[in-house]
């Protein structure tokens, strides 16, 4: 009885399906609506066979529709779709009565051709118009060494980007749909005989859980398949470099591309990732150790010294030196607002005045910045409203926290400061050390794709801490990322060659 009543459940279900699929002369109908579709009848030079087609015109090449596909279906001798699929010379054709597969082959690209005008059958052709901008140098993620080239919004560009960098075969592409409305592209890459299969199935999951009507960009993808969305730490590293996707494709990682998107999105990652530039692998591992060490420093005064100024002012006054109490007295002896208002103050200033360059066109964006800090910061000292000393550290945490490598990092680093900032109002010192606390814990909770996010520092991995806050000589990175769990760790770096101490020996 109830096997019986499970069939019957699923006859109907399949029975309303079918009346909700539209037959291939509705959907015709359906498209005639748009005035980008054209739908017109050709006949065969000798007469004998009459056509039709079916195409957007806004989608498709017309110079190679009427170049290479019409002058042979007209010119060759055909009867049925069979023979007429033999005697084209396009690779990518098919034959199909399938509604859902003709709509979205028609929606990429493709024409549409029937042999009768209301046939539920037809040949599927592509012809897809590719427009697209060339390639330019890195907007977001310039370096003065390395490549100068950065993705565009064709997928299939920026596919080809990064097989011209890595030429092995086991470089994997597997393409998922996403949007129920927009059908947009999506491809998952990975070196195949390197990446993790628990990642890399654990992040076609998350890819396949997404219900979503339009995925217009890569930031998408990357916050609904986020591990914790209540977080403002970025979990996936964002980049619009070809170089750095690589580098993380053969380190094991899996990078994903959509189609409309001059981005890319690579994990697992962690936090460390977020403060080395790529640029450090160019330079001598010295250097890119000191410059490493500058921005973690950075970082931390630029979320910690303005904390620390109204913590000491509203409550430590014997940590200030002698030396510098006369400083601050003199000029707030005039301010009549207490230091938190003073901060908060400020730092919103520094917000308003960023976001107004960033939306502004770039030589006005510009102005704009330069102008309005340094009238804004001028007035508010003459007029009293703030000190000159806040006013130099708020400059200096602000300028602290654009030397993250990762545009979204920095976000999360000035979003950081307010938190801050309230705790050493109401608790002090003992507020600041608090609210690091609750951001150690908050950290240790997170995960990229499954992975820890505070690797290698928790759970400690010696061997990673190699390409942390510093770098090692590369010829000392003979191992693969070890959070990653690569199928294969070692990258068989061959040890130097011994060599002569005299060239006469």
């Amino acid at each position: 009885m109830k096997r019986f009543i499970q069939w019957l459940i699923g006859t109907r279900q399949d029975e309303e399906n079918s009346k909700d699929k539209m037959s291939v002369p509705q959907l015709i109908t359906q498209m005639e609506k748009s005035s980008d579709f054209l739908r017109f009848s050709y006949k065969t030079s000798d007469g004998t066979n009459s056509y039709w087609v079916n195409y957007y015109s806004t989608l498709c090449d017309t110079n190679f529709l009427h170049r290479d596909i019409l002058h042979y279906v007209s010119n060759q001798p055909w009867n049925t779709l069979q023979q007429l699929k033999n005697s084209l010379p396009v690779e990518a054709i098919e034959i199909s009565s399938d509604t859902e597969v003709i709509k979205e082959k028609m929606l990429s690209g493709f024409i549409f051709i029937q042999i009768g005008e209301k046939d539920p059958e037809g040949l599927l052709v592509r012809s897809s118009m590719v427009s697209e901008r060339s390639i330019s140098l890195p907007e977001v993620e310039y370096s003065v060494v390395g490549p100068k080239e950065s993705f565009i919004e064709n997928i299939d560009a920026n596919i080809n980007l990064i097989r011209r960098r890595l030429n092995t075969p086991m470089l994997t592409i597997e393409e998922v749909t996403l949007g129920t409305v927009s059908n947009t592209k999506v491809a998952v890459l990975y070196v195949d005989d390197l990446v993790n299969k628990e990642n890399l199935q654990y992040t076609l999951d998350k890819l396949n859980e997404v219900n979503f009507d339009h995925i217009n960009d890569i930031s998408y993808v990357g916050q609904l398949i986020s591990d914790h969305e209540n977080t403002i730490f970025p979990l996936l590293i964002d980049t619009e470099r070809p170089d750095r996707v690589t580098s993380g494709l053969v380190e094991g990682k899996i990078a994903i591309l959509v189609d409309g998107s001059p981005h890319a999105i690579l994990g697992p990652t962690t936090l460390i990732e977020f403060f080395s530039s790529f640029e450090d692998y160019f330079l001598n591992y010295i250097i890119a150790s000191f410059f490493r060490i500058v921005r973690v420093f950075s970082v931390a005064f630029s979320i910690l010294i303005t904390p620390i100024y109204v913590a000491v002012l509203s409550y430590h006054y014997e940590l200030i030196p002698k030396d510098l109490l006369n400083t601050l007295v003199a000029s707030r002896h005039v301010v009549p607002l207490p230091p938190i208002l003073e901060a908060i103050f400020l730092e919103l200033t520094i917000e308003l005045l960023r976001e107004a360059g960033a939306r502004l066109p770039t030589k006005v964006g510009q102005t704009i910045g330069i102008v309005g800090g340094i009238v804004i910061g001028t007035a508010s000292v003459e007029a009293g409203l703030t000190s000159n000393v806040l006013l130099i550290i708020i400059a200096l945490a602000a300028l602290a926290s654009f030397t993250t490598p990762v545009y979204k990092m920095g976000n999360t680093i000035r979003v950081l400061r307010f938190p801050f900032l309230l705790f050493a109002e109401f608790l002090g010192l003992l507020g600041i050390v608090f609210c690091f606390c609750i951001l150690a814990a908050h950290l240790l909770r997170l995960t990229s794709l499954a992975r820890p996010y505070l690797e290698p520092l928790y759970p400690p991995r010696v061997e990673d801490l190699k390409d942390a806050i510093l770098r090692f000589p590369i010829s000392f990175q003979k191992k693969r990322p070890a959070f990653l769990q690569p199928q294969k760790s070692n990258r068989h770096v061959k040890n130097a060659g011994t060599r002569k101490k005299d060239i006469d020996e």
